[in-house]
């Protein structure tokens, strides 16, 4: 082939050879299939139902009035004096989009094999798409919370929402989650493409994680013996700060701080290995 033939070439592909690679502008030029796959992701969740979006909004209520029934009613689990059923929405809110996060995207790899063997575009545009399409179910969610939260407040309830703290830390809590839940899913999909067990430990260390987190008891039931274990679960503080904020309460810093430091450990561990399995994983999946 000679040079003339070679300069008409718009795209060069060359193989990755450093790990700090991380090729993250190619990203940004495939932004346009990064939307239509948000778009394919939002849509697929309520696609061939009855109810639709709704379930949205069904899934949350559900949830919150087992919980209100069974850890509240039954068990009498203390809620800091606040109504059950926010004080429930409130943990299970912002969980849900956290984990939602993480299983989706620890089956990047073996959910999008088809297409990852058929065309080049940059494969962390996959994971990134289920992480902004959630966002929007999280803002569905966060709606309805809201709404409740209206409620109790027009009902007198013992309320102390910190409105400036409101829009200073709602956004650095969903960069926390969505961070991250990409951060640690990818790790699990690149695992995944050689150990199929992680497939299968997901959705059941998921559920385990929730009774580990302040969703459904407040942090100062912990026995003070135990509390320095919520340091190792950087989900715990963003509950605690997310019931701050909207109810009242004070805001763990120290646990925010380090809650910041596991997820940029996590993200960046996962990055690296996430490009450096998409090379080979088409030979192993």
């Amino acid at each position: 082939m000679n040079s003339e033939t070679t300069d008409q070439w718009d795209m060069v592909l060359n193989p990755n050879t450093h790990w700090w690679d991380l090729q993250l502008r190619d990203v940004w030029h495939y932004r346009d299939l990064l939307w239509m796959f948000v778009r394919r992701d939002f849509v697929s969740v309520y696609k061939q139902t009855i109810l639709g979006p709704l379930w949205f909004f069904v899934q949350p209520v559900l949830t919150t009035l087992i919980f209100t029934v069974i850890f509240s009613g039954l068990a009498k689990l203390p809620t800091n004096g606040l109504p059950p059923m926010l004080f429930y929405l409130a943990g299970i809110t912002p969980w849900n989009y956290f984990s939602t996060c993480l299983t989706k995207t620890s089956s990047t790899f073996v959910a999008n094999a088809g297409i990852f063997g058929k065309v080049y575009f940059p494969r962390l545009v996959t994971p990134l798409s289920i992480v902004i399409s959630n966002l929007i179910q999280f803002g569905i969610q966060f709606l309805l919370f809201f709404a409740f939260l209206a409620y109790y407040s027009i009902k007198g309830a013992d309320l102390h929402t910190d409105w400036p703290m409101v829009f200073l830390l709602t956004p650095i809590l969903l960069g926390i989650m969505a961070f991250l839940g990409l951060g640690a899913g990818i790790i699990i999909s690149s695992l995944t493409t050689k150990y199929r067990d992680f497939a299968f430990l997901v959705g059941f260390g998921v559920q385990l994680a929730m009774y580990a987190t302040p969703i459904i008891y407040p942090v100062s039931m912990v026995p003070e013996k135990y509390a320095f274990l919520m340091n190792f679960n950087p989900m715990a503080p963003v509950i605690e700060c997310f019931r701050a904020i909207f109810l009242g309460g004070a805001i763990p810093w120290q646990g925010l701080g380090i809650s910041a430091a596991i997820t940029a450990t996590l993200l960046f561990l996962g990055i690296v290995m996430f490009k450096k399995v998409e090379r080979t994983f088409m030979d192993t999946v």
